[in-house]
């Protein structure tokens, strides 16, 4: 009997420990859409994450993506994304516009635009979103603009990155 035990805890304990650890993810999608002069912005986190940290910035219980979410949740959103992640293009700081949020199982993407860039010679990414309440947070960026496709892999060392066509 005590070597079933024996092994059962050999097996399971592994699979747990597995099961158990949490990654901290997000995905930022980037696209310049030259015919529309615009760059396109999706932007996905995990909703639990993201709940977490707007609950502590403002001392709030928002219950996302429930029949009993804050009714003017999308402020909250925007507040948050404006103070964690910004752009410039062409070495001009760009403001975006908040076109609003999806729930997709359990996350939430939420999208963005910036507009009238006729040409784009360089994009500069600054995001700390998650980075403060999540020490192995990783901000994933894509940019696919003028023909080239480039991956950047933000987290608490690294908060910037930039590329140049």
């Amino acid at each position: 009997m005590k070597i079933k035990n024996y092994l059962f805890l050999v097996l399971i304990i592994p699979l747990l420990s597995f099961t158990m650890h949490k990654y901290y993810l997000s995905l930022c999608e980037i696209e310049y859409v030259e015919e529309k002069q615009s760059i396109q912005i999706i932007i996905g986190f995990f909703i639990d994450d993201i709940e977490l940290t707007l609950n502590k910035d403002n001392n709030t219980k928002l219950k996302l993506a429930t029949k009993d979410e804050a009714p003017n949740i999308d402020q909250y959103f925007e507040t948050y994304l404006n103070n964690n992640f910004k752009l410039a293009v062409n070495n001009n700081s760009a403001s975006y516009t908040y076109i609003g949020k999806e729930y997709d199982d359990d996350i939430v993407r939420f999208y963005l635009e910036i507009t009238d860039v006729k040409v784009l010679n360089s994009i500069d990414i600054y995001n700390t979103c998650l980075i403060r309440d999540f020490e192995d947070q990783q901000n994933i960026i894509k940019i696919y603009a003028n023909n080239i496709q480039k991956t950047f892999y933000l987290n608490n060392k690294t908060l910037k990155a930039l590329l140049k066509f």
